[in-house]
């Protein structure tokens, strides 16, 4: 199995950036969110299966920090690593880097909370899972950005 991240491959779209002509800071929690996403979908094959699971996960925090700007057509990816594993949270963190450089644009650290589909109420993180959670999608890359 590969030391390497899951890494989500996109490319920056024109309305996504600002007057300054830079992805505009809020565009990155979309970006978090489309590149867990790709990680839930490695981990469970689809989000419906979490679902059918009785899981779900809840965003309870969200720490942005950027290093470099990004601009209109440049390809990004997400990385992403679990941080930490509680009993009923986690923590994600997504390093986003521009393709191919590998330059350092932004680091999310997200912590979730594991909750009942249906009732919203936390339930621990099951054991079966906890493995899996460090290992999936090592290794693979998803792209969406026509490099």
């Amino acid at each position: 199995m590969s030391d390497k991240p899951l890494e989500y491959r996109f490319r920056v779209r024109y309305a996504e950036c600002d007057a300054q002509q830079v992805v505009f800071n809020a565009r990155y929690a979309d970006y978090v969110d489309i590149t867990i996403n790709e990680y839930i979908r490695a981990l469970f094959g689809h989000y419906q299966n979490m679902l059918d699971r009785g899981l779900d996960m809840q965003v309870v925090s969200m720490t942005l920090n950027w290093s470099a700007p990004a601009r209109f057509d440049d390809v990004l990816c997400g990385r992403v690593t679990v941080k930490h594993l509680g009993n009923t949270s986690f923590t994600l963190a997504i390093d986003f880097v521009r393709y191919p450089d590998d330059e350092p644009i932004a680091r999310a650290d997200v912590v979730y909370v594991v909750v009942d589909a249906e009732t919203l109420g936390k339930k621990p993180i099951p054991d079966d899972l906890r493995d899996r959670m460090v290992t999936a999608g090592r290794g693979t890359v998803v792209s969406h950005a026509g490099e």
